[in-house]
């Protein structure tokens, strides 16, 4: 038989697609997650056929017996000849076999990445990390194998994933973070040691406007505030907006409503996600003496490009 069809290569192949499908949720390439998140559970589900008998990877097709010939080692076969079972068979296979058990989410998981599913691919598959992290779970402990060697750097991304203690927000923002620090350190390989650093310590502004701590008003009326905060992703300077719930005047009292970090590109959309984050939203450091006083209707308010001198 192929080596390409060993337990060992399976499970490695498996591997490989399955750390590119967490690089291309990171990364917001939900299309190609579930691409790469289809590919390593099919592989998965292949090495856990070969770990009980390579015939079971046999695709019953045309009562043809070579390839059943060719698995259990009686027959040679070119390389253009050799079918196996594909992603849906294997799993069907599997749950048959009371290893696995029904999924919805994960059959639609499958159909994405067979370009089956009627829908928008990024929107449907952006949520189905959690499935893909739960079955692949299901798959290594049948097989004994650990999820550390198998998820690499993504291990506590998933542990956070399939954690039901977390409610939704949660699980979605501590997954957001790990993203974004994996996503800030790749940025740096290869570069001199201490690039890192420095670009924490001096953060440059090619990727967008940094701004706070800042106070933007209309009249004596505060519309909003830009403090600093430390990025829980990074460790450099994010910035945090605080609008008012109370008067808008001098007295009113603020509360975060949307967190941006421009080093690692983390955003916290609401309240509830910034909460969520652990943000030290009190030790934010506020505007002193700067503020910009407009006019104008808040809604004619225009941030221009900043300019050094």
């Amino acid at each position: 038989m192929d080596d390409a069809l060993s337990f060992e290569s399976l499970l490695s192949k498996a591997r490989h697609a399955a750390q590119k499908a967490m690089d291309d949720h990171a990364r917001g390439e939900y299309d190609e997650f579930a691409l790469h998140g289809g590919v390593a559970f099919e592989r998965l589900a292949k090495a856990v056929l070969v770990s009980k008998n390579p015939a079971y990877l046999v695709e019953m097709r045309n009562g043809n017996s070579d390839m059943l010939l060719y698995l259990c080692g009686d027959l040679e076969l070119k390389a253009d000849k050799v079918r196996t079972v594909g992603a849906s068979e294997a799993i069907k296979r599997i749950r048959r076999m009371k290893v696995l058990p029904e999924d919805a989410q994960l059959d639609q998981l499958i159909d994405l990445r067979n370009g089956t599913a009627h829908t928008t691919i990024g929107d449907q598959a952006k949520a189905l990390l959690p499935t893909l992290a739960e079955n692949v779970e299901a798959l290594l402990k049948h097989l004994g194998q650990p999820l550390g060697a198998f998820w690499g750097r993504w291990t506590s991304a998933v542990h956070v994933a399939v954690d039901k203690e977390r409610d939704e927000i949660q699980r979605d923002v501590e997954i957001r973070i790990k993203q974004a620090r994996h996503l800030f350190e790749d940025r740096f390989k290869g570069l001199p040691e201490g690039a890192k650093e420095k670009i924490l310590k001096e953060p440059h502004r090619g990727e967008g406007m940094l701004i706070g701590p800042i106070t933007m008003k209309n009249g004596d009326k505060i519309l909003f505030i830009v403090a600093s905060v430390p990025c829980p992703a990074c460790g450099g300077k994010a910035s945090m907006t605080l609008t008012p719930v109370t008067q808008p005047d001098a007295t009113a009292d603020m509360a975060a409503d949307s967190f941006q970090c421009h080093l690692c590109g983390l955003e916290l959309n609401n309240p509830i996600e910034i909460r969520a984050s652990g943000v030290d939203t009190d030790g934010a450091l506020l505007p002193s003496t700067v503020s910009i006083k407009q006019t104008s209707a808040p809604s004619d308010i225009r941030l221009g490009e900043t300019r050094v001198g």
